[in-house]
């Protein structure tokens, strides 16, 4: 089992930063991918961005590129998001999730999920 525990989250207006911290126990930790995922109200959880194990290879969805950086300090058992240029239609709950195979965007490859973190965003 891992365990996942996300924070960071809250309120900000457009064109602000945030960084969310997804804290993770049970297993051994660098063993995983690992994921972001965000699902807005009325909405599908839908891929935000993913690390190998190692940090080294990441992956974003369209949208988010160049705004939003995933990166993980497994000393720590921690992965990151760091979110800039944020924008109103970024608000969700973001999930940070464990994948037990290879790197992944899809939901169904992630078994393990934390509580997830609200974010908003003011225009």
């Amino acid at each position: 089992q891992v365990q996942l525990v996300e924070s960071g989250g809250g309120l900000v207006q457009a064109g602000g930063s945030l960084r969310l911290s997804c804290a993770a126990s049970g297993r051994t930790f660098s063993n995983f991918p690992m994921g972001w995922f965000r699902q807005a109200p009325g909405k599908e959880r839908e891929f935000v961005a993913a690390a190998n194990w190692a940090g080294t290879i990441t992956y974003y969805t369209d949208s988010v590129k160049g705004r939003f950086t995933i990166s993980r300090d497994n000393a720590r058992n921690t992965v990151y998001l760091q979110m800039t240029s944020l924008k109103a239609e970024d608000t969700a709950v973001y999930y940070c999730a464990a994948a037990l195979r290879g790197l992944a965007n899809r939901v169904s490859d992630y078994s393990y999920w934390g509580q997830g973190t609200q974010v908003t965003v003011s225009s």
